[in-house]
């Protein structure tokens, strides 16, 4: 019995495969553990921002854009989306409702009123620049919200092109990026306080980690405003997301009316109305706030986030290809430009009104 039983175990051993998003898995955590020496290495480069800059480059250098683009593709692509949704649900323990509610409601009413004057103004100028397919939308949500990671959460709802996603998410990394080291330079001309100026960062920049880098240059209580006023950007996530659903439901419902499409082509395609991971942030959410939660476990938990959401922008920038980029590369990056400038004067205007 033995005998007959080893041939088929061999033959078992023989045939299989590892799973088609391993090797694209595995080359997201090389690239994660390349992010985080760099940023070891130049502490003001957040992590999350080598990783997409990471990305890019494993996507056109000779020796690695063959795998980038072949066996790999499944697993960046896996990284990109499903790895997003867990770090944007763990994202959701970094936000304490006392903690907005101890900014004041006047705070609260200006960041309200930045996003929305963000968001509407970059998403009405990118479309009528004519910009592809969902990138007006992707980028004023990545400027207005949250950056890479508001990204990622929208295009789950809308279904966006991948190459859609990786161009936004290029864009505002760069924007991010340039903030940590122009906006420091102006909190002096611009006769802001360090309390001032940590609001404002936390305003107008968008990632998380760029905010970090930006404030800290001007100390503890910048620091500790800006990731506060951030983290209420962030909060805005979910009913955005909520609200794109909708608007995609409607627009499905819409073209099965008209003949468009069939009924069972759009109860498939018709995405619900807040997807799981916003539920997850929000659940997130309610935890911090319940105060549970030891240090060491919110600490455990933000680790695992940011490592998270690196390897999952090192797929997204592996998807970026620079030459069908440099198309319309001059048209995104004066959309980018200028949905930069309104999201900082906007910002501005708001702490000073605030402050």
């Amino acid at each position: 019995m033995t005998l007959t039983a080893a041939p088929g175990r061999a033959r078992q051993a023989a045939g299989w495969r590892p799973p088609a998003t391993a090797y694209g898995l595995g080359l997201a955590v090389a690239g994660v553990a390349a992010a985080w020496g760099v940023h070891r290495l130049l502490p003001a480069v957040p992590l999350l921002t080598a990783s997409v800059v990471l990305g890019i480059v494993a996507a056109h250098l000779p020796g690695a854009r063959g795998l980038v683009r072949g066996v790999c593709r499944a697993g960046l692509s896996f990284a990109g989306k499903r790895l997003m949704r867990l770090g944007i649900v763990l994202l959701g323990l970094k936000l304490s409702l006392s903690d907005v509610l101890g900014l004041g409601w006047a705070t609260v009413a200006m960041v309200l009123g930045v996003v929305a004057a963000t968001f509407c103004g970059t998403w009405w100028l990118g479309r009528r620049m004519g910009l592809r397919g969902d990138q007006p939308l992707l980028i004023a949500t990545g400027y207005s919200i949250c950056g890479a990671s508001a990204i990622g959460a929208v295009s789950e709802v809308s279904e966006s092109d991948e190459r859609d996603v990786a161009t936004s998410v290029a864009l505002v990394t760069l924007c991010g990026t340039l903030a940590i080291a122009v906006l420091p330079l102006l909190q002096h001309p611009l006769g802001l306080d360090d309390v001032a100026f940590g609001r404002w960062v936390g305003a107008s920049v968008h990632d998380v980690g760029q905010v970090v880098a930006t404030a800290q240059t001007a100390g503890p209580a910048a620091l500790g405003d800006a990731v506060l006023v951030k983290l209420v950007r962030v909060a805005l996530l979910a009913p955005l997301v909520a609200a794109l659903a909708t608007s995609v439901r409607a627009r499905g419902r819409a073209k099965a009316a008209a003949g468009e499409g069939t009924a069972g082509e759009g109860a498939k395609r018709r995405p619900p109305l807040v997807p799981l991971f916003v539920l997850g942030f929000l659940a997130m959410t309610v935890l911090r706030s319940t105060d549970l939660l030891s240090t060491a476990a919110l600490d455990t938990a933000a680790t695992a986030q940011e490592l998270l959401l690196a390897a999952a922008l090192f797929g997204l920038g592996s998807a970026v290809h620079l030459p069908s980029l440099t198309r319309t590369g001059a048209r995104v990056a004066a959309l980018g430009l200028c949905a930069w400038v309104v999201i900082a004067g906007a910002s501005y205007a708001g702490v000073l009104l605030t402050t």
